[in-house]
């Protein structure tokens, strides 16, 4: 349960960074950048990968997408976020859980129990509380209704894939690290052509913050496999875990250090979240 801890911990100050860094006028995607240059520095100096021939046949398909959907998805919630605000992508992305629990149970050979599917049904009931946001009559929304559709099932299907993926890695065991290191090499690459395509400005304390972001966002990948390990057999309960712990440590942060508001209905998620968390992992 400590590599799970670690992850959510790890993973909300990856929330607590981006927050902070667009008070600071931070650019993200610069930060994003030179965050996988961080986090393949870390993966050769404490995971000792093997960049051997054999990686690319043994986590080819592996590496290849989460290459490919690691800066992709940063660039459809950026758009999201644009174009549909901040609430209804973060629903998206968090609803993604959708996608790794079945996987659990039709790609992973997890067994679902009548413990386990009350606690999925927590865990659900609790992200829809916990992303709750009252509407607002004045909320813009520059976006079509299909644009709308379309950009929402992108945030959606590209972060559930992604935890699958992370799930399929770590099965590699101790080949993970290999893995692991080209895919933040091909990310890495696709960003920067990317960024240059835009012909970005570039701007030094952008780029010095992704050292920072780079090793929150490292521990926080790495924690999140190695719970993945830890549960093998049991991958709904990292999945909904992870998720829950993440939203619901991340609203007592807002709440505490962003003076945010937390309604009725958020704190009614935290409850269902704790007793779909007790579901998952203590009943059987």
């Amino acid at each position: 349960m400590i590599f799970l801890i670690l992850a959510i911990l790890a993973s909300v100050s990856v929330a607590i960074f981006l927050k902070l860094a667009r008070r600071r006028h931070i650019d993200i995607a610069q930060a994003i950048l030179v965050n996988y240059i961080t986090a393949i520095g870390l993966c050769f100096l404490l995971l000792k990968p093997q960049l051997s021939a054999d990686v690319f046949h043994q986590g080819a398909l592996i590496f290849i997408a989460l290459g490919l959907l690691l800066p992709s998805v940063f660039i459809i919630m950026a758009k999201a976020v644009d174009l549909v605000g901040i609430a209804k992508s973060d629903v998206a992305q968090r609803l993604a859980l959708f996608l790794p629990i079945l996987a659990s149970f039709t790609i992973f050979g997890e067994s679902l129990t009548l413990a386990k599917g009350v606690g999925i049904v927590l865990a659900f009931g609790s992200l829809i509380a916990l992303t709750y946001k009252p509407a607002h009559t004045h909320a813009k929304q520059s976006a079509t209704p299909k644009a709308t559709a379309l950009i929402l099932l992108g945030v959606w299907a590209g972060y559930g894939v992604i935890d699958v993926l992370f799930k399929q890695m770590s099965k590699l065991g101790a080949a993970f690290p290999n893995t692991l290191t080209v895919s933040f090499m091909l990310a890495f690459v696709l960003l920067f052509g990317y960024l240059l395509v835009k012909k970005t400005h570039w701007q030094g304390k952008s780029l010095a913050s992704g050292v920072v972001l780079g090793g929150l966002n490292f521990a926080n990948i790495l924690f999140y496999i190695k719970a993945h390990q830890a549960f093998k057999d049991d991958p709904t309960l990292v999945f909904a875990g992870m998720n829950i712990g993440v939203i619901c440590l991340g609203a007592v942060v807002g709440l505490f250090v962003f003076k945010e508001k937390l309604s009725k209905i958020n704190g009614l998620g935290i409850i269902l979240g704790v007793l779909a968390v007790w579901c998952l992992f203590y009943l059987k």
